[in-house]
């Protein structure tokens, strides 16, 4: 079975991603690609195309629902990074839930994080 995130990226096309711009400054340790970014004021950035009217990072490609990866995972911003899905470390979350539901997807539960052949939690990737 796959990570169950492998097969949503709804987070990606609900919320508009904002952050710190040093996030994408490799001189004071960011790694967020800058050209990916699009100015909000002058201390935040956000994420291109997550401002828009029916969100998507520009970073996120697939189908959500279907099979989805983010082409910057090991560089996205700190609100990516932030946002764990529903239950995989055993705890709700209700952003996760909302983003879910405004795809018509299922809320996570506890036993999507069971591997179905060995009782085992899921190892985490993406």
């Amino acid at each position: 079975m796959n990570h169950p995130c492998l097969s949503c990226g709804a987070c990606c096309a609900h919320f508009r991603v904002a952050f710190h711009w040093s996030e994408t400054e490799s001189f004071l340790g960011g790694s967020v690609p800058a050209e990916l970014t699009e100015k909000l004021d002058p201390h935040r950035v956000a994420m291109r195309g997550t401002q828009a009217r029916q969100p998507r990072c520009v970073a996120l490609r697939g189908r959500v629902g279907e099979v989805v990866h983010c082409d910057i995972y090991a560089r996205r911003p700190s609100p990516c990074a932030a946002l764990a899905p529903a239950w995989e470390h055993g705890e709700p979350s209700p952003q996760c839930d909302r983003a879910r539901a405004a795809h018509g997807l299922p809320p996570l539960t506890p036993d999507t994080w069971i591997d179905p052949d060995g009782e085992t939690p899921l190892p985490r990737s993406a």
